[in-house]
Parts: C-alpha cells; sequence; structure tokens
C-alpha cells in the first residue's frame, strides 16, 4: 500500500479507536443529506408517478375537442382509428350533476362512458372493487370508493341525480323529477381526488341528463404507448379542421404536473445545502489537521515526499468520507423507504392526522418510484463535493516547504 494512502487511513482511524472523531461528523453529516435527499427524490417521483397514472388512465392519453358539443362523432373516431398505436377511440361526455342518498347530497363530477365498445379508455378491471362492467347500463352507475363513503351508499343502494337540464325545465314551467340509478359497483383508483368525487354512467345516461342528443362531449383516446400521446395529437391535428382540436393528457394536466416538478426541484435544492455544510465541516477538519500537523507534514517532505503526494492524503480523506457517507445514506434511505408505511401510521396515530394526509397529499399510502438516475447523480455529488472540500487543505499542505514546516511552533 503506497505510504499517503496508509496515512490517510491512518488519520481517519487511528491506532487504539475505531475510528476518529472527525471521520464519525463528516461521514455522519453526508449520510444525513444523502438520506433525505433520496427519500424526498423517491417520495415525489412516487407522488409524480401514481398521479400521472391516474390522469392517464381516467381521462385518456388524447382527447378531440370541439369548441362544444360534438354531434357527428363517428367522422373523429374512424380518423382516430387509422393511426398506428392507437388501441381505444370512444366518445365521451362529462359534467357535474347534484346526487341525492337518504337525504345526504353530493355533487360529483360524472363521466358518461360507451358501453358498447369492445375496448374501454378506462381500465375498469383493475379498479372495480366491486361489480363488473357488463352490470352498467342507462339504469346503473359507478362511484368512486371515497364518494360511496361520503353518503354511505353501497352496491345495491338507489340514487338520486339531478342534472342542470332540470333548470331549463324549469324556466319553461316543466317539471323534470330526478333520475333514480342503482348502484352497480364501487371502483377505487388509490387516488383520492378521483375516487371521492367521480361517479361512471354510460353515454347515453349522460346525453339524457345534459340534454345532448346523441352528442358528445369529444372522443377520447387510448394508445398502446402513453409517450406517443404528442405524436398521435399532432398526426389528429394535421388532419382536423377548426374548431376541432386533439389535446394529450399532459397538456390537459400541466398546472398540477408543473406544480409536481417544481415541488421536488425546491426540496431536492434545499436539501442539497445538507450536504454543503457537511462538506464545510471537512473541508475545516481537514485544514485544521494541517495546520496542527505542519510539523509531519514538513518532516516527510524532508525524506522525500512530494507535493502532490502530500496533497492526496487530504483529498482522500474527503472521498472517503464522501464515499462512506453515500453508502450508508443509501442504506438508510431503502430502510426507512421500505418501512414507509409502518413509520407513516404510527405519526399518524400520534398525531391524529391519518384523514389530513388523504384529504391533503390524496394518497392512503406514501407513494415511492425509484429512478437509477436520481441514485447516480445524488451519489457521485456527494461524493465529488467531499473530495472538493479536500482541496484546500490539499493545497496548502502542497504549498508548505520542508525547511519552514519543521521550523513551525
Amino acid at each position: 500500500m503506497p505510504w499517503y494512502l496508509y496515512l490517510a487511513l491512518k488519520q481517519l482511524f487511528p491506532s487504539g479507536r475505531l475510528v476518529s472523531l472527525f471521520c464519525v461528523v463528516s461521514v455522519t453529516g453526508v449520510t444525513l443529506g444523502v438520506m433525505v435527499l433520496l427519500i424526498v427524490q423517491s417520495v415525489m417521483n412516487g407522488f409524480g408517478k401514481e398521479i400521472r397514472d391516474k390522469l392517464a388512465d381516467t381521462g385518456g392519453h388524447v382527447r378531440v375537442y370541439g369548441g362544444g358539443i360534438i354531434y357527428q362523432t363517428w367522422p373523429l373516431v374512424e380518423m382516430a382509428e387509422q393511426i398506428d398505436g392507437v388501441e381505444a377511440v370512444s366518445p365521451y361526455a362529462e359534467g357535474m350533476c347534484m346526487m341525492m342518498f337518504r337525504n345526504r347530497p353530493a355533487f360529483p363530477y360524472v363521466m358518461g362512458v360507451d358501453v358498447l365498445e369492445d375496448e374501454q379508455i378506462i381500465p375498469f378491471d383493475r379498479y372495480l372493487r366491486s361489480g363488473s362492467i357488463d352490470d352498467l347500463d342507462d339504469e346503473t352507475v359507478f362511484l368512486g370508493a371515497g364518494l360511496a363513503a361520503s353518503i354511505g351508499a353501497y352496491p345495491g343502494s338507489t340514487v338520486e341525480l339531478y342534472s342542470p337540464l332540470m333548470l331549463d325545465k324549469l324556466k319553461n314551467d316543466e317539471v323534470l323529477l330526478p333520475r333514480e340509478l342503482t348502484v352497480a359497483g364501487v371502483f377505487e383508483t388509490g387516488y383520492n381526488k378521483i375516487d371521492g368525487n367521480t361517479m361512471i354512467v354510460t353515454l347515453r345516461l349522460m346525453q339524457e341528463l345534459y340534454g345532448l342528443g346523441n352528442g358528445a362531449h369529444g372522443v377520447s383516446l387510448r394508445l398502446a404507448d402513453r409517450n406517443q400521446a404528442a405524436a398521435v395529437a399532432k398526426q389528429l391535428n394535421d388532419q382536423l379542421e377548426p374548431p376541432y382540436r386533439a389535446v394529450t393528457w399532459l397538456e390537459q394536466n400541466q398546472d398540477i404536473l408543473f406544480v409536481l416538478n417544481l415541488e421536488k426541484t425546491v426540496m431536492s435544492f434545499i436539501i442539497l445545502f445538507i450536504i454543503l455544510v457537511a462538506a464545510f465541516s471537512i473541508a475545516s477538519s481537514l485544514f485544521t489537521a494541517v495546520v496542527r500537523k505542519t510539523r509531519e507534514i514538513g518532516l516527510i517532505g524532508a525524506m522525500g515526499g512530494r507535493s502532490l503526494q502530500m496533497a492526496f492524503v487530504f483529498c482522500f480523506q474527503g472521498f472517503l468520507v464522501g464515499a462512506v457517507g453515500s453508502v450508508l445514506g443509501v442504506g438508510l434511505a431503502l430502510l426507512i423507504l421500505y418501512y414507509r408505511a409502518q413509520i407513516v401510521d404510527a405519526l399518524t396515530r400520534v398525531t391524529n392526522s391519518s384523514d389530513m394526509m388523504l384529504n391533503f397529499y390524496q394518497f392512503r399510502v406514501l407513494p415511492v418510484h425509484y429512478e437509477a438516475k436520481d441514485f447516480i447523480l445524488i451519489v457521485s455529488f456527494a461524493i465529488v463535493v467531499s473530495t472538493l472540500a479536500g482541496l484546500l487543505p490539499a493545497w496548502r499542505a502542497a504549498r508548505l516547504k520542508p525547511a519552514d514546516a519543521l521550523r513551525n511552533e
């Protein structure tokens, strides 16, 4: 082993002690920085992935709008079916209604889907907790799990639905009775914003509730690869005449996706300072070591040690601290994220805030998604910063002349 490498290890792990205090403090700082940064990145990635998946699954990957009611949807459907990568095409209608069950009102977002289509835009088999798509007809309805729980409805219950069309009828002194529908099933996506405020009916029933006749609000497409949504939308827009326009699911939800990315970036930027503070701690400790060991450095120089080798002693200490701290930080982050459900459950029980977490974050279980690039970037950043923290002490040590260092008191 080269003498300068041995000397660097000896300063971190001195004889008679398992490890030096400098090593413990410096490694702890890097470990905490890497751990917290990886936890935040992975959790924010989880939120982003889950929200993207739910928005894409429930709203389609591409939608064609017409600036109002589209009475002839079949030309748009045929045009979309000719594009490669399109798995399903279906007209849709959507809007708000008032629902009543046992004098408990709710104002859900209503989605009208065409149950006659062989391929459904929404993957019902993945999200239906009870019932099946075959049970949905003009006299039945699917409720989100949160919506059903809020009014106490369950499969087999009869709910009353009041549509905006009733107001138009009242203006003409006509009375339109509420529509009684049977709850045929309950679906749960895991995203409370959808589960707590959405109901699904047939397209024909939605046309009746909103007085659309045979029209629809648009046409929705599901793709084999949602990452091709922009290319498919461009092909459609090249063929469509105004006022028709194709919009991707990313464009429809660009506000919430922008907020998610901004929140992730800001939180990561703030937490980076933990690693930078640890780097300053490393630099300060190593610089102190250079000052305290000036005579020893001079002695090594007098014995033939080169300046570059002496500088390597301190740079290698910074590198080793960064490497060990990064490994420990990654291990602790993975351990905490693995037991995140138990940790969050304990915290919510202590603070009595389980409902607050669901209402604010929209998820009952804290989502996590690991990305290799995050691990690589964070670990590389920690090691590079820690190594650079040893440069100033290394430069100071390399500049010392043996004769001057030996005369130092």
